[in-house]
């Protein structure tokens, strides 16, 4: 018997936990501690104790498939490539688009970059960040010039306030909540507000439920509260940012007075002066936010409140403080930072900048030339127009998503991805989305690779490979270079291994200019922008100036606009969605895992207690939730743990897929969903 341990970087959340994966006879078969690590420092939360055990499950994809006559039938590589290829040449560059995914390498996510833009040519290309973080690359950018989390984990731990909002940290980010408890034991005040009374909100000194979709007019009233009292920070407001007598002329209305907004949040007026009072007076302020912020038709402007409120104190910049936007898959992050968005190169470098656009068409070296330089089709439009203008989008390669459970509406999702002519799904299980293909590709789990992740925090670490795929499956960069080479484009797609790819990202990618293996192949690995080889990396961003090229941050005055759809005679209560402590995403490797889902084996819908009496429902029963899009059976859950007139429900779970329920509705910058807030009723199931 040999055994070895492999240390590697969890696939599941974005913190990046690192841990052991340990081998026994070239198998993975368990996890152990890696104390080296300064993110976890040993330490994981269940989905990384457990992340072993989907990796070497049975039914693992493990040979092509080709649909014939509505039934899958196994194929050999050639097989698949040529009917692929064959398939992709017939159609036009806007034909054409693509899905990456947050969830493998960043040079995966580089090489379908390329292949969509290089290969096809075409200009439509995105991914899963459109559904949770696209509001903060937006919302960020337009105010501090980069969209990204501003300060590192680490320094979370150094803040004297940590103010919590549109985030249930303790279970989507448990390593990160350990940090927000260390700066609790240093004497910090931890504020915390969400509709649900969470693990969160247990370990908050200050808890303020409230009506899902208020949360511009709750940033606004703490800063109308802060400026009334003297709180703000004026040499940083009058030396390093502008328009901030438009942002003062918006706050200091009436609208947003403590009484007002208690009235439109539910939070008591005390309790939003006192968060104020805290959050105003610190020396150190860190404000933490996920998917309650970003998810909403008006996730931009709520993104760019809470760069607002930073701001304002003047928490930018240095330790302790920032907008500390916390990413939910392990590569969220880089994915964007690839350009697996349809207006971006890698970095961020603009598709319709006409120096971007020559200085990618010259060094990747098509002859016929690569995308028009011209925005693509975000995945929520490409659903709108697979659905509304038939015949304009006619194939999709999707490698690692799985929108028939992601996505919000399902039922739309599914006639978009059925209008199809031509869809090829690469992925590790015949996942809900793969079912609707017409070619499965077998792909390679994240033991079974090298390469590179980027973390909620900017800090790029390395997966490393730990056993070999099952069967004939194969890692994604491979499987696009040998697709790219069956099309005639062998010399684009040269590589031997993964650490080639990512020294051509590196060579291409001004905040990845001084990375590579050898420097990232370390417990601390790199924080980007990393600009030369003698660079240390940046864990904090915006240290004496923004990054606009005049160097100030620019203050947005936004007035509170309620959610798309709101509660009504029909359908009275507010719906929520999110995450739960044991699964993850769509659930396909977390209920893959014997131990996880032994703990939460299906979904449910929580209910306030005086809601449940009223219609007459008792916990545990099986309930039917209706919104204007389906419903769903799923059972209640009775508690005093979420506000009355709100309901709750875990996205995770096919039986019971509360994104049958959600609206499509989109913010119009960042073309996000409004998964955090639509109206719903529930009924009783009556006997047929």
């Amino acid at each position: 018997m040999t055994l070895k341990y492999v240390p590697t970087t969890c696939p599941y959340c974005g913190t990046g936990c690192s841990f052991n994966l340990v081998v026994q006879d070239g198998k993975v078969v368990g996890t152990a501690p890696y104390r080296r690590s300064p993110v976890n420092e040993g330490k994981v939360c269940p989905k990384g104790t457990y992340a072993h055990e989907f990796v070497n499950s049975p039914d693992r994809l493990t040979k092509p498939l080709i649909k014939k006559n509505g039934k899958f039938e196994e194929a050999t590589w050639d097989e698949a490539y040529d009917l692929i290829a064959r398939k992709f040449k017939s159609y036009k560059p806007d034909e054409f688009a693509a899905l990456a995914s947050a969830r493998v390498s960043n040079e995966e996510n580089y090489l379908l970059m390329k292949f969509t833009r290089g290969v096809m040519k075409s200009r439509h290309i995105d991914h899963c960040a459109r559904l949770c973080h696209a509001s903060t690359v937006a919302g960020l950018a337009a105010s501090f010039g980069s969209g990204a989390m501003t300060n590192s984990i680490l320094d979370i731990a150094d803040s004297k306030c940590v103010f919590i909002l549109g985030s249930n940290t303790f279970e989507q980010h448990p390593l990160i909540g350990r940090k927000v408890m260390q700066a609790k034991k240093n004497g910090a005040k931890i504020i915390y507000a969400d509709p649900r009374y969470t693990a969160t909100a247990k370990q908050a000194d200050l808890y303020m439920p409230f009506v899902s979709g208020s949360d511009v007019a709750i940033l606004n009233c703490m800063m109308q509260e802060i400026i009334k009292n003297g709180w703000e920070d004026r040499e940083f407001i009058a030396n390093r940012t502008k328009d901030y007598e438009k942002l003062k002329e918006v706050v200091m209305k009436d609208t947003y007075s403590l009484e007002n907004v208690s009235k439109i949040s539910g939070i008591p007026a005390e309790s939003l002066k006192t968060a104020a009072e805290w959050f105003g007076t610190a020396e150190s302020s860190a404000l933490l936010y996920s998917m309650g912020i970003t998810q909403h038709t008006v996730g931009v402007d709520n993104v760019r409140s809470t760069a607002n409120l930073q701001m304002l104190t003047g928490n930018l910049g240095k330790r302790g403080g920032g907008v500390n936007a916390l990413r939910g898959q392990n590569n969220v992050q880089g994915a964007c930072d690839m350009g697996a968005l349809p207006v971006v190169f890698t970095g961020y470098q603009k598709v319709i900048d006409e120096a971007a656009h020559k200085k990618f068409a010259d060094a990747w070296g098509f002859s016929d030339g690569i995308c028009e330089p011209k925005n693509g089709y975000e995945v929520t439009v490409m659903m709108d127009i697979l659905t509304d203008n038939p015949g304009e989008l006619k194939c999709m390669y999707i490698m690692g998503e799985n929108p028939m459970l992601s996505d919000p509406d399902l039922t739309h999702v599914r006639h978009a991805i059925e209008s199809l002519e031509f869809l090829v799904v690469q992925d590790i299980f015949l996942t809900e989305t793969a079912e609707l293909a017409d070619v499965v590709l077998p792909a390679a789990c994240y033991a079974e690779r090298d390469g590179t992740q980027t973390s909620t925090e900017r800090r790029v670490q390395m997966w490393r490979k730990a056993q070999d795929p099952p069967g004939e499956a194969k890692v994604d960069w491979q499987i696009i270079s040998e697709l790219a080479a069956k099309m005639g484009y062998a010399a684009q797609f040269p590589y031997r291994s993964a650490e080639e790819i990512f020294s051509e990202i590196a060579a291409l990618t001004p905040s990845y200019h001084g990375m590579n293996y050898e420097r990232l192949n370390k417990p601390e690995a790199l924080h980007w922008p990393c600009p030369a080889v003698d660079h240390p990396g940046t864990p904090i961003l915006h240290i004496g100036k923004f990054s606009h090229p005049d160097g100030m941050g620019v203050f947005a005055p936004l007035e509170w606009k309620p959610p798309a759809e709101v509660p009504d005679a029909e359908y009275p209560f507010v719906l929520t969605t999110g995450r739960v402590l044991w699964h993850w995403h769509t659930g396909t490797m977390t209920r893959r895992s014997a131990t996880l889902d032994h703990e939460v084996p299906t979904g449910w819908i929580e209910i306030n207690p005086e809601d449940a009496q009223a219609l007459g429902i008792k916990n545990k029963e099986m309930i039917r939730a209706v919104t204007r899009r389906g419903s769903v059976d799923v059972p209640a859950r009775v508690t005093r743990d979420i506000m009355k007139g709100v309901m709750f429900m875990p996205f995770h779970f096919k039986e019971c897929a509360a994104n049958v329920l959600t609206n499509n509705a989109l913010d119009p910058v960042a073309k996000i969903p409004e998964f955090k807030a639509c109206a719903v009723k529930v009924e009783k199931i009556t006997e047929a």
